[in-house]
């Protein structure tokens, strides 16, 4: 189990529990990889600028042997800021500024260099993509009053740019990942990123919690598309989504994935908790649909849920799976959605690859994404509803820490 601090923003928790100052209640048999930060000097020609007007940066740890040419782009998660206030708030942060950011990261999960952690991807290129721009890299726009600079999909091109420089180019494999707001991202950019390569490059992209749903919450209304609305809105995001999408939907939907998996033409494996820990907690019962708190103790740890609470995440969870029925009938795209109370699973050691992992009938996460990207079996995996599954990793809060 872990226990980690999130911010509480406009009843919105800034919730990644990826990062690396969350890692520390996990245990490492060894110390992890630490990996430097690297600024993309030429990103502000172009305006390619964080909130605050710094410069974007990433992490790259070089591949070797096999996997030099191969290159693993994972894009980092973090929230959204929907007003100027919040994104205010957020440029003061590591994730609207490349100030605040750390300069050495943990490469864990996905990111690991060592074949017993990660024994597909440990010898790639593998990046992390720092976020600061507060619209999964899709924004482009500004607000001169208060000097914020909504330049997501300008940050994205300068990476790709920078990248392609120091040898993607030559990529003969290429995986786009990423968690949370990243793993949105994913989605968002995926045919984009396969634009970048040969036809003879293999590209696939994965999507780790990225599958925000646009459903009814606990007070009967819409509070995450409230929230995605205002991101939309004020970052004008509605010129970077498909316009497959908002030729036919208002653009706030086409910020929801489940509206942009049928138009992506590149394969893509959606890994998500069917109680999406996030989504619980900042989506379906944020504080703003639940005045009274009667969701407070379930939202912090799912054994406290009642009989009838449990039954509204089943319901949640039979809506995720209906929104993927259409993307997952391709033999093309992967699926891996465990009945966990769980968001992110691909950056942290114990979920993506251990001797304990989640895992569907006896396939874990990493076998089951190494299995979909190198065609080495269909992967359409979906476990049974709660609490049936006993491999979960689920995530209990404090309520102090939450501030409740």
């Amino acid at each position: 189990m872990g226990f980690l601090l999130c911010n509480w923003v406009d009843g919105f928790e800034d919730l990644n529990v990826t990062e690396h100052q969350f890692l520390d209640g996990y245990a490492f048999s060894t110390p992890p990889l630490m990996v430097g930060l690297t600024l993309i000097a030429g990103a502000a020609s172009t305006g390619a600028v964080c909130l605050d007007g710094t410069l974007p940066g990433y992490h790259l740890h070089r591949g070797y042997g096999s996997g030099a040419n191969s290159w693993l782009i994972h894009l980092e998660g973090g929230g959204w800021c929907n007003t100027i206030r919040t994104c205010v708030f957020q440029q003061k942060t590591h994730h609207g500024s490349s100030t605040h950011m750390e300069k050495l990261i943990p490469f864990t999960g996905i990111l690991s260099n060592r074949a017993e952690e990660n024994p597909d991807f440990y010898n790639w290129n593998r990046v992390k993509i720092r976020y600061c721009d507060g619209a999964s890299f899709s924004g482009d726009s500004q607000n001169e009053a208060k000097k914020l600079y909504f330049r997501g999909q300008r940050i994205w091109l300068a990476a790709m740019k920078d990248l392609m420089s120091k040898g993607m180019h030559y990529a003969n494999q290429a995986l786009l990942s990423g968690c949370s707001a990243g793993g949105l991202a994913a989605t968002l950019h995926c045919d984009e990123f396969r634009e970048l390569f040969p036809r003879t490059t293999r590209v696939k992209c994965l999507s780790d919690a990225g599958l925000f749903l646009d459903v009814i919450d606990v007070s009967g209304g819409r509070a995450l598309r409230h929230m995605f609305g205002g991101v939309v809105r004020l970052q004008q995001v509605g010129k970077m989504l498909p316009q497959a999408c908002t030729s036919r939907l208002d653009p706030t939907l086409c910020f929801f994935p489940q509206h942009l998996i049928p138009l992506t033409k590149t394969p893509l494996f959606l890994l998500n908790a069917a109680y999406d820990s996030w989504q619980v907690l900042s989506s379906l019962a944020p504080p703003s649909a639940d005045p009274h708190g009667y969701w407070q103790k379930c939202r912090l740890n799912y054994a406290h849920c009642s009989s009838s609470q449990i039954q509204f995440l089943q319901d949640i969870r039979k809506q995720m799976l209906n929104a993927v029925g259409g993307f997952s009938g391709s033999k093309r795209n992967g699926l891996f959605i465990n009945s966990c109370f769980a968001h992110c699973q691909t950056e942290r050691q114990d979920t993506w690859f251990a001797h304990n992992s989640p895992r569907i009938g006896n396939k874990g996460i990493a076998q089951s994404v190494g299995d979909w990207y190198f065609d080495r079996a269909e992967v359409k995996g979906i476990g049974c509803p709660y609490p049936c599954d006993k491999t979960c990793h689920n995530l209990v809060f404090r309520q102090e820490f939450l501030g409740t």
